[in-house]
């Protein structure tokens, strides 16, 4: 695990995209923000320069049987675009299988507002993940 640098999550979504960011012992998740999916490059460059992030985690949403989907396909795509355009970083595919539901059940009944900011915390729940699963492996060593 890399020490003294964070990691950035995306929920990438057709118009929106939900961005989480960890503290630099990898230990603690937040919800960050949500941008348009038009905003996400311009993003991407300020907080790199801003930021010592390292990795870059893209939840990759398959279907609850674990197949891909039209939405799969499009993720990827944009993934692997974004990645030849931010060469600095390592960038990871993370199975994001229930981390939208979770955050879809947080934003029942609440304000247009609160249901953007699901976004950035679905984007937690997939970083929370990655960075739980990072532990377990370090713990093999």
């Amino acid at each position: 695990m890399a020490e003294n640098k964070k990691i950035l999550a995306l929920d990438i979504g057709d118009q929106w995209t939900g961005i989480a960011i960890s503290d630099s012992s990898q230990t603690f998740v937040k919800p960050f923000t949500t941008v348009s999916l038009q905003e996400l490059k311009p993003f991407l460059t300020k907080i790199l320069t801003e930021q010592e992030i390292d990795t870059i985690v893209v939840g990759r949403p398959i279907t609850l049987k674990g197949t891909i989907s039209k939405q799969t396909e499009k993720v990827i795509k944009k993934k692997e675009e974004l990645e030849n355009e931010f060469k600095q970083v390592k960038w990871v595919l993370w199975d994001e299988r229930l981390t939208s539901k979770w955050a879809d059940e947080l934003k029942k009944g609440i304000s247009k507002e609160e249901k953007l900011k699901s976004h950035a915390r679905a984007a937690a729940f997939i970083l929370d993940s990655y960075l739980m699963f990072l532990k377990i492996q370090a713990e093999k060593v």
